[in-house]
């Protein structure tokens, strides 16, 4: 691990020393896209006389969007009968989410927050998604300079939850994944951070995630801060979701309430 470019010590932790980079997941985490999926997905469906529900749509948060574009191929198939490539579904998904990113970005709370502060302590920060180069790049160009490394779904041949994404990004950084903290707000995003070695913060959003041995859980990004990275990296497991349930703010009544989406 390089040494030149380790981040100094937060100030006022009794020297604690934040994490050797933190890895971003995009959609739900980073970026509110969900209602953009949602649409598009829809529109997609409609278009052949079908339905989409919520429910459904909950299934494929945080999946990758090969595994998205197979599961509304064969909702199409079983419906209505019309044969769709999934790829192809892909891309019509792509593009419909990246025209909306193009207009306008809502920003999940305490994000833009936090990426500020690690870039003024100089903490190296990735975006890891399952959402393709296409639409990351619409969503990093937003905040030019804030992501040293950009791993994209269609960069990547196993997707969430594989470990692969979390594991291509330490690499590009030059850092340990043990050494690093991820952001999560999915099922799959969490597990793939986890098999990576991360350490994991998991913020539901569409979809709850339960505890677990060495799970971090917030219910916001606006709860985490450089002092909070610091005390994570150094090995320590917050989770302030714990009086809210196993399942945490997104749970049933919660998902009910949002707006589902696609990619991680």
């Amino acid at each position: 691990m390089p040494t030149d470019t380790t981040p100094s010590p937060v100030p006022g932790q009794d020297g604690a020393a934040p994490p050797a980079a933190v890895l971003w997941d995009m959609d739900g985490t980073l970026v509110d896209t969900e209602p953009s999926w949602i649409a598009a997905e829809r529109a997609l469906v409609g278009a052949h006389g079908a339905t989409w529900t919520h429910e459904q749509a909950l299934g494929l948060v945080g999946k990758a969007l090969p595994d998205s574009g197979a599961v509304l191929a064969a909702h199409l198939r079983e419906s209505v009968g019309v044969e769709r490539d999934p790829a192809g579904i892909v891309e019509e998904l792509l593009e419909a989410v990246v025209a909306s990113v193009s207009s306008a970005v809502v920003w999940r709370p305490g994000a833009l927050e936090l990426l500020r502060a690690l870039g003024d302590a100089g903490v190296p920060c990735a975006l890891v998604t399952m959402s393709y180069r296409s639409l990351a790049d619409a969503v990093a160009s937003r905040v030019p300079g804030a992501f040293a490394v950009v791993v994209a779904g269609d960069e990547v041949e196993r997707g969430k939850p594989a470990p692969d994404p979390y594991l291509r990004a330490a690499e590009r950084l030059g850092v340990d994944p043990a050494a690093c903290v991820a952001l999560e707000d999915s099922p799959p995003g969490v597990a793939s951070a986890e098999a990576a070695g991360c350490r994991t913060v998991a913020c539901p959003h569409m979809v709850p995630i339960p505890p677990a041995p060495g799970r971090s859980r917030v219910a916001s990004l606006a709860e985490v801060d450089l002092p909070l990275l610091a005390r994570l990296a150094g090995g320590e497991v917050v989770d302030t979701l714990a009086g809210a349930g196993p399942e945490g703010p997104a749970g049933p009544a919660g998902a009910l309430a949002a707006r589902p989406g696609t990619a991680g």
